[in-house]
């Protein structure tokens, strides 16, 4: 699939702003805090409705230099998709600032959640290299925004998850406050919270221990292509569940992940034994949000182990497996390098470029023309921002 036209209003650093986009590569050319970036998270949060660079959407809004215009309530971002025999879509979605989205297919309202799945889009960033070296929740990131563009209900999902452990922290914390005055800590309402926190955990990690499974031998492929290593990278799931109360041989509940009945069951099993853990440190030990991805090369660890440029090869090594799961599993997505050449030496340069081409659409930010692998042969957009108008494009 591809995307044809692009519009923004308020969205970042963009006043407003209609591109037509072509097929196959595009460079959007400009000096470092153009708009560049901005450009291409608009079309990578209609995939996902989440950020690589920012966690709250009203970051996304455009905040004005001119202390005397008035502050947006919104952002608007409008493209028109080119899908399978050249079917086109309006796709339209309102960031509102401390309100609910609001969104339209071909003009006609729908909910929000009704545009995943839509637009696909992996998005390589120099961010990326966190996934390797920074904190588990950038890991579950990484397999929670591959789930919700293969199953867009998994944000819904999720969302309810994300709910229900907010409230279940918050009893917590009242029964460690209990506990800190010398109280009998109030248990019942907890343990009426523990088995839905207990389901919607379950089916989160079965979701994520699914991603990992299918993500591993496109990711161990796409290794191989750009590292210059005779180690091979391995995927593993960790699931908070077998970290708490561990694994048994022959114990099939133990086994199987995605058995969602059997781990919520050990789930509510683990809730109970470490009842008292979680009612003195006034948080939830175990669970989904705690679940983390193993990385190796070899017998060893990514994390504390891997080079400078080995870490750079697993972080792209994932993002272009993820590229080759959506094709398998559907439409191939939209593909954003965003100032990424730069960062990559020569080898993994031409990696990269050979990839590029297995894409209907590639959408590449650079600050320089020299950063971009000549055989790319990519159509130029140039980028600049000017005080008058913000970010514009040509």
């Amino acid at each position: 699939m591809r995307i044809s036209h692009l519009a923004l209003d308020n969205f970042r650093s963009w006043h407003h702003l209609v591109l037509e986009l072509p097929e196959g590569p595009s460079v959007l050319l400009g000096a470092n805090g153009q708009g560049k970036t901005n450009l291409v998270e608009a079309i990578a949060y209609l995939s996902t409705f989440s950020s690589h660079r920012v966690g709250a959407d009203s970051a996304l809004v455009r905040i004005p230099i001119d202390e005397g215009e008035e502050v947006p309530a919104g952002a608007f971002v409008r493209v028109k998709t080119l899908g399978l025999e050249d079917r086109e879509k309006v796709l339209e979605l309102e960031i509102v600032r401390g309100k609910a989205n609001r969104a339209r297919i071909n003009r006609a309202h729908v909910k929000p959640r009704d545009l995943l799945g839509l637009v696909r889009s992996v998005v390589f960033a120099p961010e990326d290299l966190q996934i390797v070296r920074g904190e588990p929740g950038i890991r579950r990131t990484l397999l929670d925004d591959l789930a919700v563009q293969m199953h867009p209900l998994f944000a819904q999902t999720r969302s309810e998850f994300d709910r229900v452990a907010r409230q279940r922290a918050a009893l917590m914390k009242q029964a460690q406050m209990a506990i800190r005055k010398g109280h009998e800590p109030e248990l019942s309402t907890i343990r009426i919270w523990d088995e839905k926190f207990a389901h919607l955990s379950a089916k989160i990690t079965a979701t994520r221990h699914h991603v990992t499974t299918i993500l591993s031998a496109p990711a161990k492929r796409a290794y191989e292509d750009i590292a210059d290593s005779p180690r091979t990278l391995s995927l593993r799931f960790d699931a908070s569940i077998d970290r708490v109360i561990g694994t048994k041989e022959n114990d099939s509940r133990s086994a199987d992940l995605e058995d969602v009945e059997a781990q919520t069951l050990r789930l509510l099993a683990a809730l109970e034994r470490i009842r008292e853990q979680e009612t003195i440190r006034g948080v939830n030990l175990v669970g989904a949000h705690r679940d983390d991805l193993s990385l190796k090369l070899g017998h060893m660890p990514v994390k504390g182990f891997a080079s400078h440029g080995e870490s750079w090869s697993v972080a792209l090594a994932l993002k272009l497996g993820s590229f080759d799961l959506l094709r398998e599993e559907g439409e191939t997505p939209i593909l954003i390098l965003d100032d990424v050449f730069a960062e990559l030496d020569e080898k993994r340069r031409s990696g990269l470029a050979a990839r590029v081409h297995a894409a209907d659409q590639v959408l590449i930010t650079a600050a320089v023309q020299a950063d971009i692998p000549s055989e790319l042969d990519a159509h130029v957009i140039s980028v600049a921002w000017t005080p008058e108008g913000g970010s514009v494009a040509s």
